[in-house]
């Protein structure tokens, strides 16, 4: 099923941690111990959350656009060579330093509904992260719990050779006393002998077994030391649930409404248009306001007055149409004295400037149109991308639907078998302890019986498995993590 094969690669690239001993582990792990650690310390998770705390300050920077902005501008200049003097305005030859200051703050009046859509476009984008990282929970939690049924497959299977090899150790007395005592052959005893080593070795084949399991499962949850970690030897039951009795169109559409996949392709899809609509918003008139207060100081010498000059009290500056009289002024002195104080200065010096600001888009070579086309075909690839999605949660309803209700027929087909093979075993016990049959016939129907047990072991846990896959498309999960 494509799920759970998608499960698995997701987590075999996902579930890296450098913090694994950073809690308390306890002696045996339970299935929601295992499921909670590995959920809190898997890598796709955490850069899901910062996917979620990317999109929050996407929102918080979509309601900064609704604030004014403020500025301030300081600078201290040397200019040396052909430079206006600021005191006199006269160009001079001249080294001077001029400090400015100036603050300047302005606010947007009017952007084509830019911030509002903006702030829109935010909130889904904060929606879409939290499905995002609650499917990647959803998928995590699946792969764990299969692998922790893995273990208790693995250990119960372990626990029926080791009781079949009980009973065969059992028999190997008593056949060894009837050789002994000349009321078997020989070669009953090799049979069972054989059957003995073989069954040795299926132990030994199914401790390596619950070795590896523990190891997969341990190394999903980043743990190091697989020498001491255990699961709870929990026996899990068939859940009692009444899934398989609804119909797979039902499930489909329960799935629709609680599966991440269609709301994550949804909230992808309201992306697409809500940038579409952004990109329109820059066909339409920008309108701003500003308010800027500036002020400077110079380090130049000023030049004042004297009162008049003693020596040349006046000065001609014309004369008189018609009589050529003499027009005089007084003649007044100057002299260069310090620049006025730094803070004088400022106060002296500084002004305000404020105003509207109105920008009319008329052409930019055609790049807001190309630009609203692109997002145009983006919300198509969304739409497109949103209907595919459903497909595939209808195509993978329909293959769990299948796969539970062929894990049922298996596991009840199982449990007959299991039925039959004890009893089958118990007639031929009786016809080998009546010298009927041989250690031979024995020895093979034990051996049926050991492989349905470990079918049936393996058809249980298997439908457990399909029956939460399943469950977990109409809304049900493995464990509640949140």
């Amino acid at each position: 099923m494509k799920l759970i094969y998608s499960l698995a690669f997701v987590l075999g690239f996902s579930l890296l941690s450098t913090q694994a001993f950073a809690q308390e582990q306890p002696e045996e792990w339970t299935l929601e111990a295992c499921i909670a650690y590995a959920i809190k310390n898997n890598i796709s998770v955490k850069q899901s959350e910062l996917d979620l705390e990317n999109a929050d300050i996407s929102k918080r920077e979509a309601i900064g656009n609704y604030l004014p902005s403020l500025n301030g501008n300081i600078s201290n200049s040397w200019n040396s060579g052909l430079t206006q003097n600021v005191t006199t305005g006269v160009l001079e030859n001249q080294v001077t330093r001029n400090f400015s200051l100036s603050t300047t703050a302005g606010i947007t009046i009017f952007d084509g509904l830019r911030n509002l859509k903006q702030l829109q476009r935010a909130k889904l984008e904060r929606l879409s992260a939290q499905y995002a990282l609650n499917q990647m929970k959803d998928n995590i939690s699946l792969n764990v719990a299969n692998a922790y049924l893995q273990i208790l497959v693995s250990k119960q299977q372990l626990d029926v050779l080791l009781e079949q090899n009980l009973v065969t150790q059992l028999q190997i007395d008593q056949i060894k006393k009837q050789v002994e005592a000349g009321t078997l052959p020989e070669g009953d005893l090799y049979e069972i002998e054989a059957t003995n080593a073989n069954e040795q070795q299926q132990i030994q084949i199914a401790k390596n077994d619950v070795r590896i399991s523990k190891i997969n499962l341990a190394q999903l949850l980043l743990l190091e030391d697989y020498q001491n970690f255990n699961i709870a030897d929990d026996d899990y039951e068939i859940p009692v649930t009444d899934i398989l009795s609804k119909t797979p169109e039902t499930i489909i559409a329960e799935a629709e409404k609680e599966r991440y996949e269609v709301k994550l392709a949804e909230q992808n899809l309201a992306l697409a248009d809500k940038d579409v609509e952004i990109a329109k918003t820059q066909l339409y008139p920008t309108l701003s306001g500003f308010l800027n207060y500036n002020t400077r100081e110079s380090d130049r010498r000023r030049t004042v007055s004297a009162g008049i000059d003693p020596n040349n009290p006046t000065q001609q500056i014309g004369v008189v149409e018609g009589t050529n009289q003499a027009v005089v002024a007084p003649n007044f002195a100057v002299e260069s004295i310090g620049p006025r104080d730094f803070v004088d200065q400022l106060w002296r010096n500084d002004g305000l400037s404020y105003g509207l600001q109105l920008n009319v888009p008329i052409f930019n070579g055609l790049q807001t149109r190309n630009t609203i086309e692109r997002r145009k075909v983006n919300a198509k690839r969304a739409e497109f991308q949103l209907e595919q999605a459903k497909l595939d949660l209808e195509s993978n309803v329909y293959q769990a639907y299948v796969d539970a209700q062929g894990a049922a027929k298996t596991y009840e087909a199982a449990q007959k078998s299991v039925d039959a093979q004890r009893i089958a075993y118990n007639y031929a016990k009786e016809r080998y302890d009546v010298g009927v049959s041989n250690a031979f016939d024995l020895s093979q129907s034990k051996f049926r019986l050991t492989n349905a047990e470990n079918n049936l072991i393996n058809a249980k846990y298997d439908f457990i498995f399909r029956l939460k896959v399943l469950e977990l498309y109409f809304g049900i999960r493995v464990v509640d993590y949140n």
